[in-house]
């Protein structure tokens, strides 16, 4: 599932000047999620993960790739250890 949805939306989030980093899709607390990890040269704020969102959300409505319900979660990739002194 994870590539097919890859294929759907790799080239769309690119031409946006994004990276799709990662995919995830499992249950966290009893949910069904649907995680895409973006990344771009520079930092991701909250504006770029609504744009992707705004992007993904139709092609991924029009093509269903996924038969159950689902919460879709656009983020960033980490950007190293915060916790570091």
């Amino acid at each position: 599932m994870k590539e097919k949805i890859r294929e759907l939306l790799e080239e769309d989030i690119n031409d946006a000047g994004y990276i799709l980093d990662e995919i995830f899709y499992g249950k966290e607390d009893g949910v069904n999620t649907l995680r895409l990890v973006i990344d771009k040269q520079g930092y991701i704020n909250i504006n770029d993960c609504i744009k992707v969102n705004d992007i993904v959300n139709p092609i991924l409505d029009k093509e269903d790739p996924i038969n159950e319900s689902y919460v879709l979660d656009v983020c960033s990739k980490e950007k190293g250890d915060s916790d570091e002194e």
